[in-house]
């Protein structure tokens, strides 16, 4: 039996992709919804005005988690623990505060548990990352 561990540079990097993945599938989703469509093809969503600087804003916010996916690989330890836990923190705001935009369909909220519980999970494994190594020691078998 013996300890057996993940290399933390690439479990943050799966966990970024998973929730990359989500993101992506809930707005998916909310193209077959009717009212929101509706709100989207009227320029107004949940009463924001979906224009170039809500765009630029929305697009620059999702490039979090996309340069996430690679930082994670690519950073020293010490600037990644930072990276990943400041980005989780940001990401998280912003999806608890989109919660708050309108009135959230049922899906949406379920998607948006998931994801701030894996970005709660993101920034405890970079909080935790050991100081002298790259995996987290999983459980003995």
């Amino acid at each position: 039996m013996k300890n057996v561990g993940m290399d933390i540079k690439e479990k943050l990097s799966l966990l970024w992709i998973f929730l990359l993945f989500n993101y992506l599938y809930c707005d998916y989703l909310g193209m077959f919804d009717a009212g929101i469509l509706a709100e989207i093809m009227g320029g107004t969503v949940g009463g924001m005005v979906i224009g170039p600087m809500f765009l630029i804003s929305a697009a620059i916010f999702m490039e979090i988690p996309i340069a996430m996916i690679l930082l994670s690989r690519f950073l020293k330890r010490r600037v990644n623990r930072v990276f990943n836990i400041v980005a989780g923190l940001i990401m998280i705001a912003g999806q608890l505060g989109s919660l708050f935009v309108g009135e959230p369909a049922l899906y949406y909220s379920v998607y948006s548990v998931l994801e701030v519980l894996t970005l709660v999970y993101i920034v405890w494994v970079a909080w935790s990352w050991p100081q002298n190594g790259m995996t987290l020691v999983g459980p003995k078998r």
